[in-house]
């Protein structure tokens, strides 16, 4: 066993701990068994999830037994928010939700075939021990060990209490659901470890408390911190909203951009979290994102890795084709009509119906240019390119052997502006 806790640290995973000295001291003593808990609160897990992978994988890597705790229970409550109430969907779309969830984890902790030291991941739903519970069961076995005081200091609720909106009974009472999901894995599993966001401390340590009183056992908890951006704004929004690692919500290629268009500051700050580098490297790397910020090393090494951690080899070829096709890198008949339909929506795009318009006309529609004039004057100065190949006549209409594949056509204006032009009925 590796001291893991000190990668933890390295890599700034760790915000809070219970005891670290014992929690070394456990994880040092053999094989231990720990989870960390997704809610199906949406149809596809997002960039913010990606924290808790980081701290998953690094404890399955020094030998320990991963659990994935799905929650087809949790999900039908949801965490209280600090600011409003969370809607509440229905059951059936929570036990589809979990189908899905389950299916994206798959990729960070299966280990393959053959594979020696890696312990392979048990994944649970605690809708399993939730649902027989009755209410008359869940308030003598489960509320008699919950502490209103307590449970009212945690942050999102004493938020919610001196908000507007207060807060409804279903909420509060998911961090007794939570604590008991820590129970019943002790109980099932041995699990002794429990991961989580800064966020969900208070929850945390209700598990702990909740095993101590009922069990007898000492276990332990971790969390990571809360990501920001440099700027103090929300890690893990695009400007289309929500960066999810389901590819049908977010294209391998926007997730790859994602990464690659982050600010240098972040970039740096982020490269550690989420890197699975030596240490070493990532040092050199931060280096030279230092001394030479225009190389955007850092962000290339964090759109590299995590779009071949999330979505594959083939996928990450593509988005990095992808984006050497569009500015004059590459040929853009060598990508596939999915990937250039989600290269060119996430650069924006114009779809036109009938007659093609001439270039000039595109070039406005598209918002490339502002008027007409200022198109021809463009494609006068050459700083016009169809298909990345320059447009001498302002006039001309786009040739039936231009379109590409999926309908397209890519227009660029200068070295960095572009935009899709998709042929409609």
């Amino acid at each position: 066993m590796t001291d893991v806790i000190d990668e933890l640290h390295r890599r700034g995973l760790m915000a809070q701990s219970t005891d670290e000295a014992a929690l070394r001291a456990h994880l040092a003593e053999g094989p231990v068994a720990y989870y960390a808990g997704f809610d199906p609160t949406a149809q596809s897990l997002h960039v913010g999830h990606l924290l808790q992978f980081m701290v998953l994988r690094a404890l399955q890597r020094a030998g320990h037994q991963p659990v994935v705790l799905v929650g087809g229970a949790t999900g039908l409550i949801g965490d209280p928010r600090p600011s409003s109430e969370r809607q509440l969907n229905d059951r059936d779309t929570v036990a589809a939700w979990v189908e899905r969830i389950r299916e994206q984890v798959a990729p960070f902790l299966d280990v393959p075939a053959g594979t020696a030291g890696l312990r392979s991941p048990i994944y649970v739903n605690n809708l399993d021990w939730t649902a027989p519970v009755s209410a008359i069961d869940f308030l003598r076995d489960l509320g008699k060990h919950f502490r209103v005081g307590r449970m009212l200091a945690k942050e999102a609720v004493s938020a919610r209490l001196n908000s507007e909106a207060g807060i409804s009974y279903t909420e509060f009472s998911y961090q007794i659901l939570q604590a008991n999901d820590f129970r019943e894995l002790n109980r099932r599993h041995g699990v002794t470890l429990q991961t989580g966001g800064s966020d969900q401390w208070g929850n945390l340590t209700a598990g702990i408390d909740l095993v101590r009183r009922t069990e007898g056992a000492t276990v332990h908890a971790l969390s990571t911190p809360l990501v920001t951006k440099s700027d103090g704004t929300k890690f893990g929004k695009s400007e289309g909203g929500a960066v999810w690692l389901d590819p049908t919500l977010t294209s391998p290629y926007a997730f790859f951009q994602f990464w690659l268009n982050a600010d240098d500051a972040d970039a740096r700050m982020w490269l550690p979290l989420y890197s699975e580098r030596p240490a070493e490297e990532v040092a050199a790397l931060i280096a030279e994102s230092t001394e030479r910020p225009a190389a955007r090393t850092a962000q290339r090494a964090l759109a590299e890795e995590l779009t071949l951690l999330v979505h594959g080899p083939d996928q990450l070829r593509q988005a990095e084709a992808a984006g050497r096709a569009l500015f004059g890198r590459d040929d853009l008949a060598s990508l596939d009509a999915t990937t250039l339909t989600a290269a060119l929506e996430e650069a924006g795009c114009l779809t036109v119906d009938g007659e093609v318009p001439t270039v000039a006309q595109l070039l406005q529609r598209t918002g490339l240019v502002a008027s007409l004039s200022e198109a021809r004057r463009t494609v006068k100065e050459g700083g016009a390119y169809l298909n990345n190949e320059r447009v001498t006549d302002a006039e001309a209409v786009p040739a039936e052997d231009a379109w590409l594949a999926g309908g397209w056509l890519v227009l660029r204006r200068g070295r960095r502006a572009i935009a899709g032009v998709r042929r409609g009925s």
